[in-house]
């Protein structure tokens, strides 16, 4: 199974380790209207009216800040804790309705 997840580009996966919340801004890989895409984290949460704080507020709030992974939904302002291990990601995004079980796994 690959490591690579697919999601809409106003989906934001963050990560909590120890003290410290990691954003990861991921590659587009399909733009067909070719489409400007944000150069920075701050640009990108700009364009949703965000900022790195809020969304780490409100990512606080779901549990406390437990370590694991988080996913934020920015359009839409919502926020899902995901679990401590990777795959965890990609089970809350189908549940969330985006992608599918690998029908070759």
């Amino acid at each position: 199974m690959s490591d690579s997840l697919i999601h809409p580009i106003y989906y934001l996966i963050v990560r909590r380790e120890g003290r410290t919340w990691h954003f990861s801004m991921g590659t587009p890989f399909y733009n067909p209207l070719n489409l400007p895409v944000a150069a920075t984290m701050e640009d990108r949460l700009y364009c949703y009216h965000l900022t790195p704080a809020k969304v780490i507020i409100e990512l606080f709030r779901i549990n406390g800040g437990k370590p694991g992974y988080y996913l934020a939904n920015l359009r839409k302002k919502s926020y899902y804790f995901c679990g401590e291990n990777h795959s965890d990601i990609r089970q809350t995004l189908q549940q969330l309705g985006i992608g599918r079980p690998d029908p070759m796994g």
